[in-house]
């Protein structure tokens, strides 16, 4: 059965309930103010109060709305319709209108410079762009280059949308019955694209089934009922974000965007909305630990008992940080979550809450999936040897759109191989070592960043580390340490050497760096970029750092 079932079944079963809450914390109201709350039928005229909802019954609404205006327009199935929009509470709608109309959605990074929105844009055949206010300047500079793009649609309000645009709020003088289409778990329903680490990104190709799958395992993994409450921060253009929604989806729970990732953000919002879960990067966990340990704020001020699952995903996640969590949250429920866009997301590896001993594994296969360990020469290593991780299941992607040689390289047979570095313990839980192309070599040598990484940030003077390797004439590579210290923190190189003492000799590092690590919006250290700063230029002694 394809997702936007679910939709219209919400709407049925549960049509007067919240679907959907928007908190703006940047408009947050004065203290001890009142505001009404407010729904969808005012829509972006008013997107600047601190909080809006909408129930499942506007939810769907909303998306046939959007449908049936993509009708009016010449959209078709297979037509493809892109969304550029910083989280807001009209994105799901237009994105399940696209699936309703057969077409297929294409999630934007909101990151993206114009040079790489024109890209995707083209890369993709997107006939239609949905944008919003802050994209216009970088829409401006592309709109007379993209040819195929012969629609766009600006989500904001009305006086600041761009001559070359239509509003949004069209969608009113649609109809908002369910367009006559069926839609089939076998169509393609969305492409997503890749991080862009090598360069541009891939398109990534997923079809309904692809979709509904991601709901059945994130259900099986968190145990959602319709009383959960799923705090949402990170970008919905990401498959991790949506794929975890897809559990309230399908439970008919409510959800809540935060457009922000302040700890007292993050805390407010889980004391006012009543959030029992919440997904988090380990920039915002360490953010969180950092300012409750500064005296910052006070647990004591928030409603957080019916907190009961916190999880973390989209890179790996050092064992210390999750200890301090639970010395800080010791009632709280942890699990961590593998994936790849190329496998719908999040789900394909599981770690499992009653598996809190395993802290640092990304755990086994995840439910309805597989996972195996390859060598170099195309065969499953040896239990407890490295080799590349490699994932079957109801999630793996179609292909990458238009480029038949990539997908070659990544599916073999019924396996999608990951790119990661693994190995997998006695108990057959897996460990990522590192990614395959981060491997350093260093005199002959294999040195794994992640194992050093977490190494690093185990000391409390740390707030962050990245090991990339760097150009060397005698061992081909070195390791060198991109560390970023604790705000008001001292420390300089010779103490982060004689920390490295208890590490492997060959495992320390030979450079370090004091420097911001920086993340993309999912959370991943940019190490594409931290090479692109440090490889060829000359390292300088490192600085004390105050």
């Amino acid at each position: 059965m394809p997702i936007t079932d679910l939709l219209e079944r919400n709407s049925k079963i549960y049509p007067t309930d919240t679907a959907l809450v928007e908190i703006n914390p940047d408009n947050q109201p004065e203290k001890n103010t009142t505001w009404r709350e407010f729904n969808l039928t005012e829509l972006a005229s008013e997107s600047d109060r601190y909080r809006r909802e909408m129930t499942w019954k506007e939810f769907d609404t909303h998306a046939n709305r959007f449908a049936n205006l993509l009708f009016t327009r010449g959209i078709k199935r297979g037509d493809k319709v892109a969304i550029l929009l910083m989280n807001c509470l009209e994105w799901l709608p237009i994105y399940f209108g696209i699936l309703k109309t057969g077409a297929v959605a294409v999630p934007m990074n909101f990151r993206y410079s114009f040079e790489e929105i024109k890209y995707c844009l083209e890369l993709a055949d997107v006939r239609m762009l949905v944008f919003g206010p802050e994209f216009i300047e970088r829409i401006d500079n592309i709109k007379d280059d993209i040819q195929a793009v012969d629609e766009l649609f600006f989500v904001g309000k009305a006086e600041e949308t761009p001559s070359y645009a239509d509003n949004y709020s069209l969608t009113y003088y649609c109809s908002t019955q369910a367009p006559p289409v069926e839609v089939k778990d076998e169509d393609s329903a969305a492409i997503y694209f890749s991080s862009g680490t090598t360069g541009f990104p891939k398109a990534i190709l997923h079809d309904h089934s692809a979709l509904m799958s991601s709901c059945i395992t994130e259900r099986a993994h968190h145990g959602q009922t319709k009383d959960d409450v799923f705090l949402c921060i990170p970008p919905l253009y990401h498959t991790g974000a949506k794929m975890h929604w897809f559990g309230s989806l399908l439970t008919g729970g409510k959800a809540v965007l935060l457009r922000g990732v302040k700890p007292e953000w993050v805390l407010q919002a889980v004391s006012d909305e009543k959030a029992t879960i919440v997904w988090l990067l380990v920039p915002w966990v360490q953010d969180i630990l950092d300012t409750i340990d500064r005296g910052e704020l006070s647990l004591s001020d928030f409603r957080l008992e019916q907190w009961r699952l916190m999880h973390v995903g989209a890179q790996p996640v050092p064992p210390s940080l999750i200890k301090r969590w639970k010395k800080t949250f010791p009632n709280h429920e942890y699990d961590t979550n593998y994936g790849l866009s190329e496998s719908i997301g999040p789900g394909c590896v599981h770690l499992g809450v009653e598996n809190i001993h395993k802290v640092g594994a990304i755990g086994k296969a995840g439910y309805l999936w597989k996972t195996e360990i390859f060598g170099d020469d195309g065969e499953p290593v040896a239990q407890g040897e490295v080799g590349e991780l490699a994932v079957s299941g109801p999630g793996v992607m179609k292909c990458y759109y238009k480029n038949p040689k990539a997908t070659a390289e990544v599916i073999r047979g019924e396996w999608l191989l990951t790119g990661d570095m693994a190995k997998e313990d006695e108990d057959g839980f897996i460990y990522l070592v590192d990614r395959k192309k981060d491997v350093i070599i260093s005199g002959g040598e294999n040195l794994y960043p992640v194992q050093i990484e977490d190494f690093l940030r185990a000391n409390d003077k740390i707030k962050d580390a990245a090991v990339i390797g760097l150009p060397d004439r005698r061992l081909g590579e070195i390791a060198a340490a991109v560390i970023e210290l604790k705000d008001g923190v001292l420390c300089d190189e010779n103490e982060i050497n004689e920390y490295c003492l208890g590490l492997p000799r060959y495992k320390r590092p030979r450079r370090i760096i004091f420097d911001r690590v920086p993340r993309n919006p999912t959370g991943k250290v940019e190490k594409p970029r931290l090479r692109e700063i440090y490889c060829g230029e000359r390292l300088v002694e490192a600085q004390t750092k105050a």
